[in-house]
């Protein structure tokens, strides 16, 4: 007898109408009754006789519930106070199901899905910030470098409890999304809530077109290069590279340390954070995926080639970086490559799938959770950085120039010192323009100068 190895998925009311008449039939299969109807079945296919595997009643959606669905539906269209067509219902109830989930499986419409594709490709029309929901509220998990909103004050962490005159408590995220999105031009006032405010405070944030440019590089000082990823887009891995082979090439073995800033950066495309760890990883285990079916589980690993070649690295973390960017962020900790330098990340350690219905709707599902190389789930969790540094605005108590020797009229000269003059002015004018406003990227500058002190030390004494 032929058996048919994968098991025939029946509906409860297919299920009884097979028991009660035991001759119901589909194109080219007959079935026949089993001793046994609520395990196994006997029919004919292509002359042959063959076993189908019912699925177990137990597990199958109790008739019952489906008696209360259908009824809750008919209520609704017989006495809800405006009347409500058959596909709004039947719409509803699809986003009810999957916003009830988790916050990141949701109904995706026409436009929505629209919108997913324009996020993912690197431009959109909107406000420039990544949000989710929070106890009925929309949450800033963080604001887009160079955006309408992060000019205008948006932080991470806020909480936005009215767009315009409309209270965000009871809407959903979509719904909070396309009040946001608008004409470029148009100005949105957010009344949010913030940490350490007693009051809810109000900025107006005009709307506009958002190209995100994904990676950003330069210099910090001489020999200390900086790389900042804003979002993971499908071209970012790309744009990664060339910026670590241009830093590679403009200063050579005299680049002495790296700074990769993913603060603020809400995740995007899986493959791109991948491919941004292989960049600087010659071998092992990136990042894996657990799920219930076969298709979420996966693994990716590194290929060999590290463009950075051993330059000491410090990744910057904070409670807005989220997703992706935590790959990244764990995986660089777990191989040892980088130190990682900031605060707790955000926790988003799942993965989302997009699964098209018909040609313009689909679902965004979550069907895995995302584990780092040596095995630690990152959802609810985040990353904890090797280093922890805090926001901190920095005040110098003595500013005033000091006189040196050089300063002297008539001093004996020294070895070089018009060039130790320059590079002294160069890396002043760098330290005012960036990390004396940020304490977190100088503390990861002066690790990494203290890094290379000992390095150099290392390979004098070898």
């Amino acid at each position: 007898m032929k058996r048919v190895p994968s098991s025939l998925q029946i509906s409860p009311l297919r299920y009884l109408a097979l028991v009660a008449t035991c001759s119901f039939t589909f194109p080219g299969l007959a079935f026949a009754q089993d001793s046994q109807p609520h395990q196994v079945i006997q029919g004919l296919q292509d002359g042959q006789q063959v076993e189908l595997k019912l699925p177990d009643p137990e597990k199958q959606l109790p008739l019952e519930d489906l008696r209360k669905f259908t009824e809750v539906f008919a209520r609704i269209k017989g006495a809800y106070v405006e009347e409500v067509s058959d596909s709004e219902l039947l719409e509803s109830a699809i986003k009810g199901m999957l916003s009830d989930l988790d916050p990141h499986s949701t109904y995706l419409a026409p436009k929505d899905y629209e919108e997913l594709e324009e996020s993912t490709s690197g431009e959109f029309g909107g406000l420039g910030i990544e949000v989710g929901m929070e106890n009925g509220f929309v949450k800033v998990i963080s604001p887009i470098d160079d955006t309408p909103a992060q000019k205008a004050g948006v932080q991470a962490g806020d909480l936005i409890i009215k767009l315009d005159e409309k209270p965000v408590k009871g809407m959903s995220l979509e719904e909070a999304v396309s009040l946001m999105r608008g004409k470029p031009g148009t100005v949105l006032t957010l009344t949010i809530m913030r940490d350490g405010q007693n009051a809810p405070i109000e900025i107006d944030v005009t709307r506009n077109i958002i190209k995100v440019t994904s990676v950003k590089s330069r210099m910090l000082e001489s020999g200390y290069g900086y790389v900042r990823i804003t979002q993971f887009q499908a071209e970012t891995g790309r744009q990664f590279r060339q910026a670590l082979r241009k830093l590679e090439e403009d200063y050579g073995n005299d680049l002495k340390g790296l700074v990769i800033d993913l603060r603020n950066n809400p995740g995007g495309v899986l493959q791109a954070a991948v491919e941004a760890s292989d960049a600087l990883l010659d071998s092992g285990l990136i990042v894996y995926t657990e799920g219930r079916i076969q298709s979420s589980r996966l693994r990716f690993s590194a290929k060999k080639g590290d463009l950075m070649e051993g330059t000491p690295i410090v990744v910057l973390i904070n409670g807005g970086s989220a997703s992706a960017s935590e790959i990244v962020a764990g995986a660089l900790q777990d191989h040892k490559r980088a130190v990682v330098m900031g605060t707790q990340s955000f926790g988003k350690g799942s993965v989302q799938t997009i699964i098209p219905l018909d040609e313009t709707h689909a679902i965004k599902m979550t069907t895995a959770r995302y584990f780092t190389p040596d095995g630690r789930s990152i959802q609810a969790k985040g990353i904890t950085p090797d280093i922890e540094v805090r926001p901190a605005e920095l005040t110098e108590l003595d500013s005033r120039p000091f006189f040196t020797e050089a300063d002297l009229s008539g001093h004996l000269e020294g070895e070089n010192e018009e060039k130790a003059r320059q590079e002294r002015e160069q890396n002043e004018q760098a330290r005012k323009s960036s990390e004396d406003r940020d304490y977190q990227l100088r503390s990861a500058l002066n690790l990494l100068k203290g890094m290379s002190i000992l390095s150099g030390t290392k390979d004098s004494e070898q």
